[in-house]
């Protein structure tokens, strides 16, 4: 995922783009609005200081909105409330204050991504397809292989619908259990690995979740069509 970085603090923004890279994202940093504003790469979320030394934050989300859809997400140092009201009647998709977590950052960065992937959906007016036999209705949650509602426990649902959003991306553990289970999770991901199991048995031939030992999981979409593999309709399953 490529995240365009606004902050001109340099010890801030060296501190959040490591971060970010750690954790699998593309970071391109820019120090004013008006390099924000003429910035000729693509990215999929801003993160936008308001205390710019060029203009005001605000200006530059006003400006950044009038021209698409790309999620804005605030950071600033500014935590009155009037700053966050205005932030967000300007287009921005969220606000988190300084000083932060790189993993409430994160946290924030998928749940915009996630909102704006179901709304793309609703806009479509329909289920996802992934190869001939998936189809992943986020507008109402439920999935179909072969055109057959699969039954699925509430995370194995997220956990689903979260790594068919980039497939073929490998998601490292961290992610994986920031974005479905907690952004503050610190026990044991053993629970991902029985998530993952109850996958590969109910989606066996429609697609494959492969571990990538010491890292994570990739998703990938099998294209051929199969005969005679099992639906896995029962609820079973860890949740």
């Amino acid at each position: 995922m490529r995240v365009l970085l606004v902050e001109d603090d340099e010890p801030i923004a060296q501190s959040l783009r490591r971060g970010l890279v750690r954790y699998g994202f593309e970071v391109e940093w820019v120090t004013t609005g008006a390099t924000a504003l003429a910035y000729p790469g693509a990215y999929d979320v801003v993160l936008l200081d308001l205390g710019l030394p060029d203009t005001d934050g605000l200006d530059v989300c006003k400006a950044l909105r009038h021209r698409g859809d790309v999620p804005i997400i605030v950071i600033s140092a500014r935590s009155d409330e009037t700053d966050r009201v205005v932030g967000l009647e300007l287009g921005a998709d969220d606000y988190v204050s300084k000083p932060f977590g790189v993993r409430e950052v994160i946290a924030r960065i998928r749940a915009v991504m996630r909102r704006t992937h179901a709304a793309g959906a609703t806009a479509s007016g329909g289920p996802d397809r992934y190869g001939p036999r998936l189809t992943v209705d986020r507008r109402a949650a439920r999935v179909r292989l072969d055109g057959e509602e699969v039954g699925l426990a509430p995370k194995e649902y997220d956990l689903l619908a979260f790594l068919t959003q980039e497939p073929g991306a490998l998601m490292s553990r961290e992610q994986i259990m920031e974005a479905v289970w907690d952004a503050n999770w610190f026990g044991p991901t053993k629970t991902l690995d029985v998530h993952v199991a109850v996958l590969r048995r109910k989606f066996a031939g429609a697609l494959t979740i492969e571990a990538v030992r010491g890292v994570g999981f990739r998703l990938v979409v099998n294209e051929g069509v199969s005969e005679g593999v099992s639906h896995g309709l029962s609820d079973g399953g860890a949740s």
